[in-house]
């Protein structure tokens, strides 16, 4: 087996047809169907964060998981941590799958809070699928203008 693929091999009579170069048939990689889908990270994790006049909202899509198998955590006072972890079902011999789509296997986020984060007052509810944490803000002091006369 080459380790580097020809490229004058004369498929379909010239090296030029885009439709029977396989850059990569050569190449000692696994054929997709053995790599093992227990261990495909659930990277899709999308997270959404907005900023109200009140609060930081996290909002994080989790179809299929329960409460109890996602964690929410505030670690060195100001990172906000959302992970957890959806199991692969269970297959059974006589099932023939024909498409397998849906993540499985563990996901972290991470976002680091602003200073004016109250870290000690989040709350989090799960509904829906739809992770929602809520971190409340300090109310930021307007600083006290003194107005200078202009003497001259």
């Amino acid at each position: 087996m080459a380790m580097i693929p020809s490229f004058f091999d004369n498929r379909r009579g010239t090296i030029f047809y885009p439709f029977t170069w396989e850059p990569f048939k050569d190449f000692p990689f696994p054929p997709s169907s053995l790599v093992s889908h227990e261990n495909s990270a659930f990277v899709n994790t999308r997270v959404d964060w907005k900023e109200t006049p009140e609060a930081h909202v996290f909002q994080a899509d989790l179809p299929g998981l329960k409460k109890e198998e996602v964690k929410v955590e505030v670690e060195d006072e100001r990172v906000l941590q959302i992970s957890g972890e959806r199991n692969v079902e269970k297959e059974d011999k006589n099932d023939t799958w024909h498409r397998v789509e849906r993540s499985s296997g563990k996901f972290l986020r991470r976002f680091r809070l602003p200073e004016n984060a109250k870290v000690d007052e989040v709350k989090a509810t799960m509904e829906n699928g739809v992770l929602t944490v809520t971190v409340p803000k300090e109310e930021v002091k307007k600083p006290e203008v003194k107005a200078i006369e202009i003497s001259g």
